[in-house]
């Protein structure tokens, strides 16, 4: 059966008069060109084109051909580009990175509003920072800016204070006392002994609390790692003894329903603001536009 293809490259070669200025047209190799050209050879039993040291010329055979199927080919050719443009035109792609958490909590619950086709990649902000300056996301949700460019932007979108928080029936008659007589180091060594969940090993939320709070970094050896913090709050949520440092915003919708109380906030806020990080030499103005206006209502 013969196909479409051939067709298009016998076309190109004709139009173009080499075989590798046609590949370049058609974007495929010359060999491509090559095999296409014999099977359409093949398939009308004769030669299309007499070899030449630097041209192609076409026989009388690939004259004929050539007349009966230029028109059909460059219209079908039209007919694809003009149906690509269109698509392109009405389906806006935009490539999010975003970590788990931030998603779940604040971005899900938008989906129906989103306009545009959101395609999603989770992972660590210093990873996705990584493929955004690549080219291979457009936008990230970044609590940090470990990659500097002056073609980088971000965004302040949200500020996440860090709490304490623990299993509701947590007995905190002691450590209330000892925020009361403003004894921190009771406080410190009240906590050091609770039963601790953490995100990662090198405690990042909590060495960041310690140090605003305790000037010092925490001695601590957590019980539990599990690097997704929703995971996190709904263990301790479900009855489990335990405690872990969140932010506010995830906490808020298990503390309000008392599965989870917030044990402490720190004699300081620990803060960290959440950006949206974009490259402005890449970027489009209407993906830039279709985000601002998705996270205003954050």
């Amino acid at each position: 059966m013969v196909s479409l293809e051939w067709y298009r490259t016998f076309v190109a070669i004709y139009q173009q008069g080499n075989l590798t200025k046609a590949g370049q047209e058609l974007l495929i190799s010359q060999p491509n060109v090559s095999v296409h050209l014999a099977a359409l050879e093949q398939y009308v039993g004769g030669k299309l084109f007499d070899r030449m040291p630097r041209k192609m010329v076409p026989t009388e055979l690939g004259k004929q051909l050539y007349t009966q199927v230029v028109e059909g080919v460059e219209l079908l050719t039209s007919t694809e580009q003009t149906f690509r443009k269109n698509t392109l035109n009405n389906q806006l792609i935009i490539k999010l990175g975003s970590p788990l958490e931030f998603f779940t909590i604040k971005l899900s619950p938008l989906l129906e509003r989103i306009p545009f086709q959101l395609n999603l990649t989770f992972g660590l902000a210093k990873d996705m920072l990584l493929q955004l300056s690549e080219g291979e996301l457009d936008f990230v949700i970044a609590s940090q800016k470990s990659v500097e460019s002056k073609n980088i932007i971000y965004e302040p979108i949200l500020t996440e204070n860090f709490i304490v928080v623990g299993s509701p029936d947590m007995d905190l008659k002691d450590f209330k006392k000892y925020i009361k007589d403003n004894d921190i180091a009771a406080v410190e060594n009240w906590l050091v002994n609770q039963k601790w969940y953490a995100y990662s090993n090198d405690l990042a939320f909590i060495r960041r609390f310690w140090l605003v709070n305790f000037n010092k970094r925490p001695k601590i050896v957590p019980q539990y790692i599990i690097p997704d913090l929703n995971v996190i709050l709904q263990a301790i949520s479900k009855g489990n003894k335990g405690v872990s440092i969140v932010s506010d915003y995830l906490a808020a919708e298990l503390i309000k329903e008392k599965k989870t109380i917030a044990i402490w906030k720190g004699i300081a806020e620990t803060s960290n603001t959440l950006y949206l990080a974009y490259d402005k030499s890449k970027m489009s103005a209407q993906k830039i536009k279709e985000m601002n206006t998705l996270f205003v209502s954050l």
